[in-house]
């Protein structure tokens, strides 16, 4: 996953991949194409018409269709196509569209600001204000978000300024039959044969200035946007994606990994799958409860069979051993250099330590970090803590809690209204205190305890029976209380925000230790991982940074595998196939307009002439992760020739060992989403402004 930076370096080895551009054209963020390609903060979209109209997954719009969602009125089910731009629906007010303007490089200010520190909580808080200084000063301009970004495990540091468009409706969405085709059973899977794509609009002020929604603005216009690609793409064809990966763990330490394996992964997994049963319970007998919170349960379902993919790759390519082998191998390598490396093995040490350290209070870190982010009590905890931190100076409160962010905790009380019913709370409520109460005595909380009053389950029966009297599941009240101080917070007999009052002094010294161990990290990992780096480079390896949010592109060509079980993997899948998985239930409920269209021929053009049929799905080597979702896959010549929404089974393990072998990616073929939008829900207005 090359960062942009890297691109003229690694030109070589792109045009020998296939690319037709000149890789300096990559490297030019706002040029063309790099310049149509956002970030949905979370998920990638790209820009498709000078129209401000942007094409990502399915999956990744479904918190905006499950927000427009009624059990009368299913858009999940039945899909959306706006019949004109006044009918397009809002996709929440905390749905962004952010449009990459510049990055800065901001190494030297940052360590600067982090080496006059006296000590580690020093450290941090000195990371915090020089962070907060150079967001501010990136964001004079009103309209625009900047975040900065570390690279190599902070040996860079790069200031992001985004223009922040926050009017975001959304235009067409295929029918759940289409958009989700196959669900959990297919997820992570191949062959996959999913119309995973939906298409956003920016809207902006008359002025032509980002602005909150309203029933003036008009549409934001680009200055670059991705035309289809004209080519047909084949086997062995050159593709790329552009897109915004989340996090990749390639050079952590051994240690962390062994966590993340044997304790991270399979718990919240577990957990997951109990939360997942309880909601589904409810959903059958409420059929409100299941719309809204199908969005909840959509993220559950994903994470808990995406961790338990990863256990499984790690098991098959035994990579706790491959982890350990290759760390040795750098500490040998470092011992090997005398007093030179004795600083990184020193750095090496404290990484340990600290990891140890966060390890002995893991389970109560959890879960009363679900708690306090769950329903009313986490609105109760959220609302407190920002009443606090608006009694200080802007530049002296705490990240998450400025003026810029004001907006954001808005959007979330005003999206509660369609993400929460008040008996599902209580029974998520019940299941975490029910996991509280099961901590060993030295990870509970002197706090939570006296609140619960009890270490049974007749006590959280008579907390819960206390928490039915919150007023906060009502959204007037939720955003009285935006704006509230914190005497009047004080006063409040609301049992959920007694319950914040209780428990925030506890949970805000949590806080200073997560700090004194934020700082001692953030002096040891980069002086490390400048040593791992070095090792690598002196074996050969390619050096790249860690996924971390940020724009990366990734290279490479379309082709099958060799599966596990020694089935070969065809490149393609196509709509010929799909009849014979359609079963007419969830997940299988193939549109009957899409059946007839296939048993018709009725292939609209699109057909590839070896495969005598439309493509749905292919496979290729690119290698991304989480928050790839929705990102262009470019061809050689850097058009649109599909969306990348998905990873081939083999391959989840790969965001903390990668198998270049095994990883594959799947993506949507711009054939089948023009089949779909003119033979089987059509959108003629839309492909006329597509140039389709």
């Amino acid at each position: 996953m090359w960062v942009p930076q890297q691109l003229p370096e690694i030109g070589n080895a792109l045009k020998r991949a296939g690319l037709r551009l000149q890789p300096s054209q990559l490297a030019d963020l706002t040029g063309d194409p790099m310049g149509a390609v956002v970030s949905l903060g979370g998920c990638t979209a790209g820009f498709v018409s000078p129209q401000g109209l942007a094409v990502t997954n399915h999956h990744c719009a479904y918190g905006a269709i499950q927000l427009n969602s009624t059990p009368d009125n299913n858009l999940m089910r039945d899909g959306f196509n706006a019949a004109a731009r006044e009918g397009e629906l809002s996709a929440g007010p905390n749905a962004r569209i952010y449009v990459l303007d510049s990055i800065r490089d901001v190494t030297a200010d940052v360590q600067q600001a982090m080496a006059a520190a006296p000590d580690a909580i020093g450290r941090t808080r000195a990371f915090e204000a020089i962070e907060k200084r150079l967001v501010a000063s990136c964001e004079f301009r009103p309209g625009y978000r900047c975040r900065l970004y570390a690279f190599d495990g902070g040996n860079a540091w790069r200031l992001f300024r985004n223009l922040e468009i926050r009017d975001v409706r959304l235009v067409y969405a295929p029918p759940g039959g289409i958009g989700n085709f196959g669900g959990e059973v297919d997820n992570w899977t191949w062959p996959r044969h999913t119309g995973d794509f939906a298409f956003y609009r920016a809207y902006v002020g008359p002025d032509g200035q980002p602005a909150d929604h309203a029933a003036d603005n008009v549409p934001y216009q680009p200055k670059r946007w991705l035309r289809f690609a004209e080519r047909p793409l084949r086997d062995g064809d050159f593709v790329m994606a552009a897109g915004y990966p989340g996090s990749t763990n390639r050079y952590a330490l051994a240690a962390e990994f062994e966590q993340t394996a044997q304790w991270m992964y399979p718990t919240l997994s577990a957990h997951y799958k109990r939360l997942l049963e309880l909601v589904e319970t409810e959903g059958a007998r409420n059929p409100e409860i299941a719309v809204r919170y199908a969005s909840t349960v959509g993220g559950w379902k994903n994470a808990s069979k995406n961790y338990d993919g990863q256990l499984e790759g790690f098991a098959r390519i035994d990579a706790t051993r491959r982890k350990r082998t290759e760390e040795e191998a750098v500490l040998e390598w470092l011992r090997g250099q005398g007093e030179a490396g004795r600083p990184a093995l020193d750095a090496h040490a404290e990484l340990v330590r600290v990891n140890e350290a966060a390890s002995a209070i893991r389970d109560r870190d959890l879960i009363t970090g679900q708690l306090h982010r769950l329903g009313t009590l986490g609105v109760a905890m959220t609302l407190y803590r920002n009443a606090i931190e608006r009694s200080n100076p802007d530049a002296d409160r705490e990240p998450g809690y400025q003026e810029r962010d004001q907006a954001t905790i808005q959007g979330s009380l005003q999206q509660m209204e369609r993400r929460y019913h008040p008996e599902m709370d209580r029974i998520l409520q019940r299941y975490w205190l029910g996991e509280y109460i099961k901590l060993p005595a030295d990870q509970r909380d002197a706090a939570i305890d006296k609140w619960l009053g009890g270490n049974d389950a007749a006590a959280i029966e008579r907390a819960l029976e206390r928490l039915a009297g919150t007023r906060l599941g009502d959204l007037d009240e939720r955003m009285r209380w935006l704006t509230a101080d914190r005497d009047a917070f004080d006063r409040s007999r609301d049992p959920a925000i007694r319950y914040a009052i209780a428990v925030t002094p506890s949970m805000l010294r949590q806080d200073i230790e997560r700090k004194a161990r934020g700082g001692e990290l953030l002096q040891a990992r980069p002086r490390y991982l400048a040593a791992v780096a070095d090792w690598r480079r002196a074996q050969g390896g390619a050096v790249y940074p860690d996924a971390n949010g940020s724009l990366r592109i990734t290279f490479g060509n379309v082709t099958g595998y060799k599966a596990l079980d020694g089935r070969e993997h065809a490149s393609f899948t196509t709509i010929d196939e799909i009849p014979a998985k359609a079963t007419g239930q969830e997940p299988f409920d193939a549109p009957q307009a899409l059946l007839d269209a296939v048993a018709e021929r009725r292939h609209a053009g699109l057909a590839e002439r070896r495969l005598r049929t439309v493509p749905v799905n292919f496979l290729s080597d690119l290698d991304v992760t989480g928050g790839n979702s929705g990102s262009p896959v470019l061809d050689a010549q850097g058009r649109l020739t599909g969306l990348l929404f998905d990873m081939n089974w083999e391959s989840v393990s790969s965001n903390w060992v990668f198998d270049p072998a095994m990883t594959r990616t799947i993506s949507l073929d711009q054939r089948y989403l023009r089949w779909i939008m003119r033979e089987v829900y059509p959108a003629p207005a839309l492909l006329e402004e597509l140039g389709l």
